[in-house]
Formats: C-alpha cells, sequence, structure tokens
C-alpha cells in the first residue's frame, strides 16, 4: 500500500481502518482512488488537479453547498437511501474543510456509493436518463441560497471565445492563416458571430438568468443502482452559475453526434434527432417547472451553441499552433474543426424540427 495515500486518507474523518487503497476509475483530470476499509463503507480519495481548478477553496465551497441543498431537499422529500443519492465529502480532522493541502497538493475524500454503475452508451434511452436526471439536478438547486463562484472562469462565454479566435487571427502564430481553406473557416465562423454570441447580451438585458449548472452533462457523470434506477448526478467539480444552455447543449454536442468530435469523414457527422427528442422530453419533464419562456424557446439555439462554440476553440487553437489541446498528428485540430463545423450546421438546419417537438 502507498504510504503517502494512506497517510492523506486518514487525515480525513474515515471510519475504520484502511485496509487497501487502490487506482479508481479513468479520469482525465483529477487522479482518483479507492480507499477500501474494513468499515461501513469505502471512500474516494481524489488529488485534485489545480492547474484547472486554481481556486480550490471556491470548488470545494461550491460543492459542499450544492451537496448540502440536494441533500436537505432529499431529506424534505422523505426520501430513502440519502447517502447513495448525493455525495458526501469529509472534514479534515484539523480543519474540518471538505479538503486538504500540504501547500503542493490538494486532495479530498468521499463517501463511495455503494452497488452503483454509469454507463457509456449513448442510446435513446440514456440520453432520457441523463434529461431527466440533469433537469432534476438544476431544478433542485433553483433555490439555493448560497452564492456559488464559477470555478473555472467564463467556461462556456461564447463572447470570450469569439474575441479569442480573433486574437489568434491576427497574430497568426504559427502562420497557419496564409492557407486558403483556414482562412476560409474562419470567415464562415464569423459569419454567424452575432447569432451565437445572443446569449450573453440577453443575459445583460435581464432576460436570461444563470442558473447552477453542472456544465460537464454526460452519461458517465450519472450513478444508476443495479435495477438501472438513477441514483445521483456525480462529477461536481464544474458545478457553478451558467446558462442551462450549458447543460442541455454540451450533452448534445458529443451525444447526439452520429460521428466521432474529430472524424475525419464527414460524411459520419450529423446531429441526430431521436437522441436529442429523448434527452429533451427527459429534460423538460424535471427542468420544466423552474425554465422561463425564453429559456425553453432557445433550448434548440443551445444544442447548436456548443459544436459552433467547440469549433471556434479548436480552431483557435490550430492557428495558435496546437498550444491547448494534445493532438495526436499535425492537422488534428483542424480535422476536428471540421467534424464541429459539421455538425454545427447539421443541427441549425433542424432547428425549427428541434422547436416543434419541444411544444
Amino acid at each position: 500500500m502507498d504510504e503517502k495515500l494512506k497517510m492523506i486518507a486518514g487525515r480525513f474523518e474515515i471510519a475504520g481502518n484502511i485496509t487497501e487503497i487502490r487506482p479508481l476509475g479513468n479520469g482525465l483530470i483529477n487522479d482518483t482512488f479507492l480507499v477500501v476499509t474494513d468499515g461501513p463503507d469505502n471512500y474516494v480519495l481524489q488529488r485534485i488537479n489545480q492547474s484547472i481548478f486554481r481556486d480550490v477553496d471556491l470548488l470545494q465551497h461550491n460543492i459542499d453547498c450544492v451537496t448540502r441543498h440536494i441533500r436537505g431537499k432529499l431529506e424534505a422529500a422523505g426520501e430513502t437511501d440519502i447517502d447513495r443519492k448525493v455525495l458526501r465529502f469529509l472534514p479534515e480532522k484539523e480543519s474540518g474543510k471538505s479538503y486538504w493541502t500540504d501547500g503542493k497538493e490538494w486532495w479530498r475524500v468521499s463517501v463511495f456509493i455503494r452497488d452503483a454503475i454509469t454507463y457509456e452508451a449513448v442510446t435513446p434511452e440514456y440520453a432520457g436518463y441523463a434529461g431527466v436526471a440533469f433537469g432534476r439536478f438544476e431544478a433542485m438547486l433553483a433555490d439555493i441560497p448560497d452564492k456559488l463562484g464559477e470555478t473555472i472562469p467564463d467556461f462556456h462565454n461564447m463572447e470570450l471565445r469569439a474575441r479569442q479566435l480573433r486574437e489568434a487571427v491576427a497574430a497568426d502564430a504559427a502562420g497557419r492563416m496564409a492557407d486558403p481553406e483556414v482562412r476560409a473557416i474562419v470567415d464562415e465562423v464569423f459569419k454567424y458571430e452575432e447569432e451565437m454570441c445572443k446569449a450573453e447580451r440577453m443575459h445583460r438585458e435581464g432576460i436570461l438568468p444563470k442558473r447552477i449548472c453542472h456544465c460537464d452533462t454526460k452519461v458517465n457523470n450519472m450513478l444508476f443502482d443495479r435495477e438501472g434506477n438513477i441514483l445521483c448526478v456525480i462529477d461536481l467539480d464544474t458545478v457553478m452559475p451558467s446558462f442551462v444552455f450549458s447543460d442541455f447543449g454540451d450533452f448534445l454536442r458529443t451525444a447526439a453526434n452520429t460521428g466521432a468530435e474529430d472524424d475525419p469523414d464527414l460524411d459520419n457527422v450529423n446531429f441526430n434527432m431521436e437522441i436529442f427528442n429523448a434527452f429533451a422530453k427527459g429534460y423538460i419533464s424535471t427542468a420544466g417547472e423552474f425554465l422561463t419562456p425564453v429559456e425553453r424557446e432557445n433550448l434548440p439555439f443551445a444544442a447548436t451553441l456548443f459544436p459552433y462554440m467547440q469549433a471556434v476553440r479548436f480552431l483557435a487553437d490550430y492557428i495558435n499552433g496546437d498550444t491547448y489541446y494534445k493532438i495526436k498528428y499535425p492537422e488534428h485540430n483542424l480535422v476536428r474543426t471540421r467534424a464541429q463545423w459539421k455538425l454545427f450546421l447539421s443541427a441549425r438546419a433542424k432547428m425549427d424540427e428541434m422547436a416543434l417537438s419541444l411544444q
């Protein structure tokens, strides 16, 4: 057993003796370990990636507020088995905080939810489950009294992403603007800039609120019990104030894409309305209680916003010389841009159909 990990886990209010610590899952952001004990529970130990989450105190403040509020809602509703329906983070023995740091690394411990499973496949059935789960998650947090901050500032700010692309084009750090195809894509992208930045404008006008959103809505960020019932939403690091478009649109960007995010064959890439309809139906069934008319009528826009935003981000990185996203070959970010642009156009062509399905 790694004695350092045992020492760190032991700083938290764990019940029982630690008998084993081993890697858990395949997450790309934090390092995660399963802590096995001889007590009633096992635990999840995580090293927080501070290069992404730079304000760990804010990060854990958000998570503490959210899990406390959801737990209170479940208790008030008379729910049973609550410890499997909301995450619970342990206090560190000396500070009482839900994390500990030695000044170089930041760690936290949560209770491992027993007899729970995740799914990776995006079928209409599980898209529907995702819609229900993430809509309910937002609904439970619609009246949270605590003030939460942005764990990744401007994470889904389209105006910022468009500005970053303009800066990349002006700097042309890698000399790629000389390529006629790149210039043509840039020109095409900017034709839609005003349309795609309308969320920020509506917010400034006071007609589009910010909600507490998950901001990383993937099927595998839900836990199910062995009978297929939804237990809870997990991976709460990106929970923060945002537009509901974040949770709705970002799920569909990946789930409703009939091809791969970086598919070189654009014939494979289209927007899957069956997935849209299933997710939207589930989402409206739980989020419909708090959505304003403006939010609801702009859900088709949300489905176009996220492939557009991702195309802009991939394109800016390609022009900058591939400084942000890891690439597998020199034109990888350009291939990603083409695929996301095709998805954007496909989704945009189906906006009327989406609107009809939401009525």
